[in-house]
């Protein structure tokens, strides 16, 4: 195993004692994803006791959230106290995404304001930029660990271990709260299969998670009891590929494990995170019938062009597409189905453009995320021809949200009159004090005026008006 030393300088113009940082960066030629085993960073601090105080940020997607309150309830458990981003602390820790160079800036700009707000705490830094530049991260002062994918499920262990801290769980002899009390209780991620053995053409993440592996139906039931328990309300199966899940465990698929989770679990809302269109089959659809599922689709598009969806290496045309939308809309009452878009792939032409515009009015979207092609270096885009200007990119962009924009509001305003169920998140500012907001299962945002305390209650409410991006309505607790 090689080991590499670096002095942080920070510490030493601050005449702090000086951190040792070990980096391992040993390439693992067995792993068919060619990512970094145990991609580890490790730094000496001041920590001595338990209790000590961490905090989780999260950028990306609802994989990487369900890595962190996977990570909040090890440090919990561990005898550190989780708090919120707003605290100081002796930990923070960035569970960062890499999927743009965007979010490449995004996560050097909270690792250096954490510095800045905790001077004297243990900035880590882990997740999906970790595991495909750590060397990059080790040169910023400001970090002292960097963890990458293959190795965050260590990071409490290892912190315990390298540093000699006197962490003892349950010191007091009580029961230890393993979800920590300073998490969402609403909504929880659970995280039903990781990686990705598509490798399209534009995507980092194949190379940051591994190859796709299902997580045993036993334990995605069992961590789902473990949140109803907790008093959780709604869960969302996450992962790379949902629709993959079950491949490699006999007679599992998708289909199979939602009926598991329908049948075995008494959660009040399940949502699916995101499926491709060569999932949504009529025997899935069918499971929709149980009003627990929430009726809402993520379904990422990318382009409605035939030849750049094959230059993508996408496993669907258009047509097919668009075949899938309707089939959801035919069986699903009320759905919201919601997409991405890449604009400005490599190759990209005006008519190529104008044929992923016609999908997604087509589509009739409740959302759309658009981005602009970001080169990625190490995928195989990166290398093609005829790449798309700066300033074209940016006005298919303009063009593309200003359309999603109406395309939302009316979605919106659809439900105007409507009764919904609400998940009630959280008390949000108001002039009276009391006002909630939450989602609803077709996933609109809601706010309601209620001098009851509505958090984490699930109520009937009747949608009013259209305040801006928000439904107001009134509410009767169910």
């Amino acid at each position: 195993m090689s080991m590499t030393f670096k002095l942080n300088q920070r510490r030493q113009e601050s005449k702090s004692p000086p951190i040792i940082t070990y980096a391992n960066n040993e390439w693992d030629q067995a792993a068919p994803s060619g990512k970094f085993r145990d991609t580890v960073v490790i730094s000496m601090n001041q920590l001595t006791s338990n209790q000590q105080k961490v905090a989780i940020e999260t950028h990306g997607c609802k994989l990487n959230q369900a890595d962190s309150q996977a990570l909040a309830r090890e440090f919990s458990a561990a005898g550190f106290q989780v708090v919120g981003l707003h605290e100081q602390v002796d930990i923070f820790v960035l569970n960062s995404c890499t999927v743009t160079h965007v979010a490449d800036r995004k996560a050097r700009h909270s690792l250096r304001s954490a510095r800045r707000k905790n001077p004297d705490a243990t900035i880590v830094a882990t997740g999906c930029y970790a595991e495909r530049n750590p060397t990059e991260l080790m040169e910023i002062s400001e970090i002292d660990i960097v963890m990458g994918n293959g190795s965050k499920r260590a990071i409490v262990q290892r912190l315990v271990d390298s540093l000699e801290l006197p962490i003892v769980p349950c010191a007091t002899g009580e029961d230890i709260d393993v979800i920590p009390l300073s998490l969402n209780r609403n909504r929880a991620m659970v995280k039903i299969q990781e990686g990705c053995d598509q490798v399209c053409a534009y995507c980092i993440v194949p190379k940051v998670r591994g190859r796709e592996k299902s997580v045993p139906v036993a334990t995605i039931i069992e961590q789902i009891t473990a949140y109803q328990d907790a008093g959780f309300h709604e869960v969302v199966l996450t992962g790379t590929q949902l629709g993959s899940y079950g491949f490699d465990l006999e007679g599992e698929s998708i289909a199979s494990l939602i009926r598991h989770v329908l049948n075995r679990t008494r959660i009040s809302r399940i949502r699916v995170s995101s499926l491709q269109p060569q999932d949504i089959t009529s025997d899935l659809l069918e499971l929709w019938d149980n009003p627990r599922l929430c009726p809402h689709f993520h379904l990422p598009l990318q382009s409605g062009s035939d030849n750049i969806l094959s230059q993508m290496r996408r496993r669907y045309t258009a047509s097919q597409y668009s075949q899938s939308v309707d089939a959801i809309r035919n069986r699903v009452q009320d759905v919201a189905i919601t997409a991405d878009v890449i604009v400005g792939f490599p190759g990209e032409t005006d008519d190529d453009f104008e044929h992923t515009f016609r999908v997604c009015q087509h589509s009739e979207f409740a959302d759309i995320h658009v981005f602009p092609y970001s080169t990625r270096p190490g995928t195989s885009a990166a290398y093609l021809p005829d790449s798309v200007a700066s300033e074209v990119k940016n006005a298919r962009s303009s063009s593309l949200l200003q359309w999603a924009e109406i395309a939302a509001k009316l979605f919106r305003e659809q439900h105007i009159g409507s009764t919904r169920s609400v998940l009630w998140e959280k008390r949000v500012n108001g002039g009276d004090g009391q006002s909630w907001t939450g989602l609803t299962d077709n996933y609109l945002r809601v706010t309601t005026v209620s001098s009851e305390n509505l958090g984490n209650e699930i109520t009937q409410a009747h949608l009013f008006e259209l305040d801006g991006k928000t439904l107001r309505a009134d509410t009767k607790l169910a």
